[in-house]
């Protein structure tokens, strides 16, 4: 029973972190989900796409249970990395339907099986592992990218949270140079910080 409640809760919030994945979409351009936003080319579509090939592995082939659509390869030679940025022919609606899709096949795994249930990652360093240890992995790893998206959203138009219904609205520009100013005097005056930076 209490394996039971652990299961459900766990898939639960994954379900729950999945969809912000999504919401975070919603509203942008194709220009602003795609483009990157941190040095090293963090941009909001290719977290789904990220999560997407990842979530098909943990609750597919490590269960033997495979996810039979093809995906995006993240091992590629000549493209390292390429799991984490949609190419030019990759719509955003291709994108977005491999990630439901994928938490569908997820969800079905998880359904059929029990929460100590084995499993083999041939990439970790303890490969054998059970449901559970799947499930935390990857509601860490999808919450982990939620946290990140949020802060990409926040960088394009100032909205925050997870889900409309607890969206912070986006705040006006003076309102946000203000606040940006003020934390930045407190950060500086305690410590040797430098002349404040204008919010990017």
């Amino acid at each position: 029973m209490i394996d039971d409640c652990a299961k459900e809760h766990l898939q639960g919030v994954l379900r729950e972190m999945r969809s912000a994945m999504l919401w975070k979409l919603d509203g942008l351009s194709e220009y602003d989900v795609r483009r990157p936003l941190t040095p090293t080319g963090t941009n909001l579509l290719g977290l789904v796409k990220h999560l997407s090939v990842w979530e098909s592995r943990y609750f597919g082939e490590v269960f033997d249970r495979p996810f039979l659509e093809p995906l995006p390869r993240w091992s590629d030679v000549d493209e390292p990395g390429s799991d984490l940025w949609a190419a030019e022919h990759e719509t955003r609606e291709q994108i977005t339907g491999l990630y439901r899709r994928v938490g569908e096949h997820a969800d079905r795994t998880i359904a059929a099986l029990s929460i100590d249930s084995p499993g083999y990652v041939p990439w970790w360093p303890r490969p054998h592992v059970k449901l559970f240890d799947i499930l935390v992995h990857m509601l860490t790893e999808t919450s982990r990218h939620a946290g990140h998206a949020d802060i990409l959203r926040e960088r394009l138009d100032g909205s925050t949270g997870t889900a409309a219904a607890y969206a912070t609205p986006p705040l006006d520009t003076a309102f946000r140079a203000a606040r940006y100013a003020k934390i930045e005097r407190a950060a500086a005056a305690s410590g040797g910080g430098t002349e404040p930076d204008q919010p990017g």
